[in-house]
């Protein structure tokens, strides 16, 4: 029989030593959580950063939807084979300038990462040669009442195997009801996401509760 313990939960302990067992940061990505922080520039959780970088290990392209200052762009593209590849999408033109400059300080040249300086779905719709595909990893990360729109937009660029993750769909507790919604707060949109990817027989999904809720699903081939 196996026992499952649902009342136990880690503690900082844990987190700590789990921390600790981790490669040290590369400085650049310690610079950027410095910099976000008091800024208000939202960024994913460190040890999401962490899984980002163990999912994009053996990747050669990689599709990045919302990137503000790049930091979550760091993390894969560090973490990517000599010849894998980071496309990024984000209207924000100042902030993908920031960006840039930190992938440079991080010893990346700028072939590594493209940067489309537009929104998502009317990059998806037009010519840009860097959206084409095919993609065999997916990072969400922008509006949240798209994530379906950009998924929808992505399947032909997708090869068998390719893995998407979506982060935020815990959505600070909203999204389960744990927090109070409101309409219109993208609570409602991240629980049909999510509802409809797990219930997709073309995807093997979980959803980890690791930051704000990453949700990974691998494209069946």
């Amino acid at each position: 029989m196996v026992r499952s313990d649902r009342t136990w939960s880690p503690t900082s302990i844990d987190l700590d030593w789990i921390e600790a067992t981790g490669r040290p940061l590369h400085p650049v990505l310690i610079e950027m959580e410095s910099v976000a922080d008091p800024e208000g520039i939202p960024i994913l959780s460190r040890d999401s950063g962490r899984m980002l970088a163990v999912l994009a290990a053996n990747r050669r392209r990689v599709l990045e939807v919302g990137t503000a200052i790049g930091y979550s762009t760091l993390w894969m593209a560090l973490a990517l084979p000599p010849d894998g590849t980071v496309v990024t999408i984000d209207p924000d033109r100042a902030r993908t300038d920031r960006a840039r400059a930190f992938w440079r300080r991080a010893g990346l040249p700028d072939t590594r990462i493209s940067v489309v300086n537009e929104p998502a779905l009317d990059a998806f719709e037009g010519a840009a040669p860097e959206l084409r595909g095919p993609f065999d990893m997916v990072f969400i990360d922008a509006l949240k009442d798209e994530y379906l729109a950009y998924l929808a937009a992505l399947m032909d660029r997708l090869v068998p195997g390719a893995v998407v993750v979506a982060d935020n769909v815990l959505w600070s507790g909203r999204t389960s009801g744990a927090r109070p919604s409101r309409p219109g707060d993208g609570s409602d949109a991240l629980r049909e996401f999510c509802a409809r990817v797990s219930a997709d027989p073309a995807f093997e999904t979980a959803i980890l509760p690791i930051g704000d809720g990453l949700l990974v699903a691998t494209l069946r081939p």
